[in-house]
């Protein structure tokens, strides 16, 4: 996988930007910007892996969650400045559902058909549970019920201290995660798991890499955006499927290989700190931040979302919670979130 990822990338980024300059079809260029920011996810996934073998399963997942929302981020940043607001919430939801059922899910799944029972610590689990609950469930359905009686100009007023709210929230959960509260819930066995383990690319390495591939996803992930309504035409997906799916998918490729690996490996701290850790980042931070950034434009985002994305988001937090909560996965679980995922991609793509 890694050679495939590293021809991808050298034949990728070339194509890509010899594609731009001489205007190849849409389509063409839609299939080699996905391909190429799905290998370059890869080696950002390869990078932060090397990093969580030397600061620990917390800090490991949480790297992997923040470069793997890294390049949604970008994206949805383009996507803001072409006016695509439907689109960036669409990737959003995608983004909430796509962690906590397909991510999870797989993790579960594939872990599950090599370990019969496999564990993780039910300590993070319970405390993600409560943000998972204010960071989804208060802070998104909230606005959709008080936007009913307000104009444009209220929501957006409202979805901007909510951002606020929501960010400094997220800070304060990492600094209770990883400063006041570091190691008080720790179980034995998620160093050990660590403690024999060399990673495959130093410091120095891992870093330079993380900076080259992001830069590299800026550029390719500004031209994707232009395709977006060529590609919608020619296939007959919608703006929400192409938000919810393609998009959220492109995106959190790196994260959705690294929480299958570990999960492979039996490193379920760290597979579900990637699944969930990501959704509350996209939820607590990405989208707060979206918010902030899309004042600068033409057409500022509020956190409204349709019926369809905020009930999906909503359910797939509530069986995940129901799911994780007792501090152990199988495969079964894992088939269930993915069937639960399947049911959601089908309804958006009939939309």
């Amino acid at each position: 996988m890694n050679k495939i990822f590293l021809v991808l990338v050298f034949a990728g980024v070339p194509l890509s930007v010899i594609g731009t300059l001489l205007h190849w079809s849409n389509i063409i260029l839609f299939v080699i910007y996905c391909l190429t920011i799905i290998a370059l996810a890869g080696f950002m996934g390869r990078a932060t892996e090397s990093l969580a073998i030397v600061a620990g399963p917390r800090i490991g997942g949480l790297l992997n969650a923040t470069f793997g929302n890294a390049v949604e981020l970008i994206i949805s940043v383009f996507a803001l400045k072409e006016g695509l607001v439907g689109v960036v919430l669409a990737s959003l939801t995608g983004s909430v559902i796509g962690n906590l059922l397909l991510v999870a899910g797989l993790s579960f799944f594939v872990g599950g058909l090599k370990f019969k029972r496999q564990t993780y610590n039910v300590f993070d689990a319970r405390h993600n549970s409560g943000l998972l609950m204010f960071g989804v469930i208060v802070a998104f359905v909230i606005p959709e019920v008080f936007s009913m009686t307000m104009d444009e100009t209220k929501t957006i007023s409202f979805s901007i201290g909510i951002s606020i709210i929501l960010i400094v929230l997220y800070l304060a959960a990492l600094f209770f995660k990883l400063v006041t509260h570091r190691g008080v819930y720790q179980t034995t066995n998620e160093n050990e798991q660590h403690a024999h383990e060399e990673p495959e690319w130093g410091k120095g390495k891992a870093i330079t890499v993380l900076a080259i591939s992001t830069v590299a996803v800026a550029y390719v992930s500004e031209n994707l955006v232009h395709t977006f309504e060529t590609v919608g035409e020619a296939f007959g997906w919608t703006e929400l499927f192409i938000g919810v799916v393609i998009v959220a998918i492109v995106g959190n490729a790196a994260e959705h290989a690294s929480a299958i690996i570990m999960a492979y490996k039996n490193k379920m701290d760290i597979a579900v700190e990637i699944a969930v850790g990501s959704t509350l980042q996209v939820a607590m931070f990405v989208a707060p931040v979206l918010v902030l950034i899309s004042l600068f434009f033409a057409e500022p985002m509020s956190l409204v979302f349709t019926l369809p994305e905020l009930i999906s988001m909503v359910t797939a937090v509530l069986l995940m919670i129901v799911i994780s909560n007792d501090g152990e996965s199988n495969w079964f679980e894992g088939a269930t979130l993915l069937a639960a995922y399947l049911i959601m991609g089908i309804g958006f793509y009939l939309l």
